[in-house]
């Protein structure tokens, strides 16, 4: 016996845009999406239920709201968590603009008492990512040692960025005058080590392989010891080489011709840079 039809099926929710992503799947483990044979992922509007679950500070903070609605909206992903951070701008921007439309306003600060707000085409935005976004993943650090790198994934990116905010929060009680000096130091050197960590696991988990005159792995245990014992020179070239990378695939200010209501509102010269940045508990609203 067949199952009933939903006679409201009509009114459910149909893609609404198809997108590529920018990694062309790669860096994806197995399992995690389903790409279609035209390369293109339909992405579906967000419902009442995904709009809420932005608005819970805790699923924002530990990044499982933005999991569940890329998951939702676009239903070819399978698992969020392990989406490459060169894809997640894109995957985001077109769930905005399956939901909202292309047009977005954003608030632009201009000193400290001036903002304005400033529509924001995001199909622009969106073809400007797809041809911006690259990644070399060869390091060649000498003639003996080459390392290879992947994006970090959106788990490694929350836990990441997690941990910067502890430490921030710890260093906030640092400044507190009512705290004594020998807890001053406490708190301190317990932000430098969650600082240090932080930035040496950020380097570990970008390493996809190591090749070297010795022998080759991709062991994890063994890339993690390497990190941890490299002379400063090495590790240097390798932060050099990420910071490169996170630096081309990041979202670059976009370029506006300055307005007469500019003008009459103290901004000066012919064109001004707004910065473009996606914070989840504003940018789906």
């Amino acid at each position: 016996m067949s199952s009933p039809v939903n006679p409201l099926s009509a009114f459910m929710r149909q893609p609404k845009i198809y997108i590529r992503l920018p990694s062309g799947g790669e860096y994806w483990p197995d399992g995690s999406i389903e790409i279609p044979e035209t390369g293109e992922l339909p992405v579906y509007s967000m419902t009442a239920k995904d709009e809420l679950m932005l608005k819970v500070p805790d699923a924002l903070m530990n990044g499982q709201a933005i999991v569940d609605v890329i998951q939702h909206c676009i239903p070819a992903v399978k698992n969020a968590w392990v989406a490459p951070t060169i894809d997640l701008d894109v995957l985001l921007i077109a769930i905005r603009l399956a939901t909202y439309g292309e047009m977005m306003t954003t608030p632009v600060k201009f000193g400290d008492d001036l903002e304005l707000e400033y529509q924001m085409d995001l199909r622009i935005l969106m073809d400007q990512l797809m041809s911006q976004i690259s990644w070399n993943p060869v390091v060649p650090v000498n003639d003996e040692l080459t390392v290879f790198v992947r994006p970090l994934n959106y788990r490694q990116l929350s836990s990441a960025a997690l941990k910067t905010f502890e430490t921030q929060k710890i260093m906030q009680v640092v400044n507190d005058d009512k705290i004594s000096e020998e807890d001053k130091i406490k708190l301190f050197k317990e932000s430098f080590k969650k600082l240090t960590d932080t930035t040496l696991g950020t380097i570990t988990d970008s390493i996809d392989k190591i090749e070297s005159a010795q022998g080759s792995t991709d062991n994890p245990a063994f890339i993690k010891e390497f990190v941890e014992n490299i002379d400063k020179e090495i590790f240097n070239v390798i932060q050099k080489h990420l910071e490169s990378l996170k630096e081309t695939n990041t979202i670059k200010p976009m370029t506006v011709d300055v307005t007469d209501e500019m003008r009459e509102k103290g901004v000066t010269g012919n064109t001004v840079d707004i910065p473009i940045t996606f914070d989840p508990s504003t940018f789906f609203v």
